[in-house]
């Protein structure tokens, strides 16, 4: 796959002769709502196998090759090069692809109310080639070892008739909340462990789950080992049945980092309990907080480095946001949340206001400025084939299990796209 980035006076037919391939091909690739109208600064994949390369000042066959990690022969090979003369600039230069390696990928999906919208289904149907797990969220454990139900229908259906995983997410949630004193009730008793282990396994059976998730939050930190305890005695019994289990985590950067979020997460513990973790690394920008990229490379990377050093990388499942936020400026503490929106909603708020997409390198993530009908300021923070490809080759180079999206729901095509440019998916 190729990823071109718009510049001024660029038409879509122009793109794809210049990548030898159609503008129809571009539009379904990217699902472009209004070809006619593309952004500048707007990223498009382009669906070829391999990339093109247009040589600069200063390029040498040595260093193209090291930028696009394939051999300056093989380079000089495909494209027919005399290895003796120097490159012109404005060359187009051929580069072969990359082997892709396996990856296990999940995306949460959450229904609501008492039956789940046929439009939610449908984008479930469409990502499920790329998905080796479909994690409905959430079953919410209850005081007394019960679980709250929630609504299925459909997706076990997909799932079976798609070779998807079936992932159950159980959650510490009451009210809409997290909360730690349900946390404490469940975590301090043996008999309501046990009652709700047989509640989740009776579930599990029924619905035809492969993997138990436990997502419980915002423990007391006093309940730190009492939950590694549970994880145990959880996966005694859930592997007994022939099933998966694991957890989802804060991101945290050290052991003994503070924070109501984080100090009940014990890496190292879980590294050694469950046989995979999904780590939460994204909402550094989130709905209440001040406009900022909602999952940074950098601040990522640091996370997944200290993971690390306390689990090996074939267990950790880098997390993920499908969606950026629109903020409202000025950004008042306890005032408007931001609005959460898809990439190709943000897209779409440059064509309308006729603004550039800018790319921020540190971040790794595209955003824009605009200012709406009733003068108000506004900033956008998403996500694009630029920023998800930088995470992709973050999980690669860091030779991690996979990746987790939160959540299904909101429209990203490109991802898609590109997780099978990148990856093997497993199927389980």
């Amino acid at each position: 796959m190729q990823i071109h980035v718009v510049e001024p006076g660029q038409s879509l037919f122009g793109i794809s002769q210049a990548y030898e391939t159609t503008a129809q091909a571009i539009i379904e690739a990217n699902q472009l709502e209004a070809p006619e109208q593309l952004v500048v600064g707007q990223a498009l994949v382009i669906p070829i196998v391999g990339r093109f390369y247009w040589v600069r000042a200063g390029d040498t066959l040595s260093s193209i090759a090291q930028m696009y990690g394939v051999s300056w022969e093989n380079l000089a090979e495909v494209n027919q090069l005399d290895v003796t003369q120097p490159l012109p600039i404005g060359l187009r230069l051929y580069i072969p692809p990359l082997p892709t390696r396996e990856a296990e990928i999940n995306a949460y999906i959450e229904p609501r109310g008492e039956f789940v919208a046929q439009e939610l289904l449908q984008e479930a149907r469409n990502v499920t080639p790329y998905l080796t797990y479909l994690a409905p969220f959430s079953y919410e454990a209850r005081r007394d070892g019960s679980l709250n139900p929630q609504p299925l229908a459909g997706i076990p259906e997909i799932a079976e008739q798609t070779d998807v995983a079936l992932m159950m997410v159980i959650t510490n949630l009451e009210e809409g909340q997290f909360s730690d004193e349900l946390g404490r009730d469940i975590l301090q008793s043996e008999s309501v462990q046990d009652l709700l282990l047989d509640t989740i396994l009776a579930e599990a059976e029924r619905v035809g789950f492969s993997d138990i998730h436990f997502d419980f939050e915002y423990l007391r930190p006093a309940d730190r080992e009492a939950y590694n305890q549970f994880l145990r005695k959880a996966a005694r019994r859930i592997r007994e049945r022939g099933l998966l289990i694991s957890s989802a985590l804060a991101p945290k950067t050290r052991a003994d980092q503070p924070g109501v979020w984080y100090e009940a997460h014990d890496y190292r513990a879980h590294g050694e309990i469950v046989d995979f973790v999904v780590i939460m690394t994204y909402e550094w920008g989130y709905s209440g907080g001040p406009p900022m990229p909602v999952s940074p490379i950098g601040p990522v990377e640091e996370v997944l480095q200290y993971a690390l050093t306390e689990m090996p990388g074939s267990k950790i499942m880098m997390g993920q946001n499908l969606y950026g936020y629109d903020w409202t400026l000025p950004f008042v503490p306890g005032g408007e949340y931001a609005r959460a929106i898809s990439p190709q909603q943000a897209i779409g708020l440059a064509r309308t206001y006729n603004v550039p997409i800018q790319y921020d390198l540190d971040a790794m993530a595209p955003h824009l400025d605009y200012v709406d009908e009733q003068g108000n300021e506004h900033k956008v923070w998403f996500e694009d084939a630029r920023s998800i490809q930088a995470k992709f080759d973050l999980l690669t180079r860091l030779g991690l299990r996979g990746i987790s999206y939160w959540k299904l729901g909101l429209s990203f095509p490109q991802n898609w796209v590109l997780i099978g440019d990148n990856f093997d998916v497993v199927k389980r």
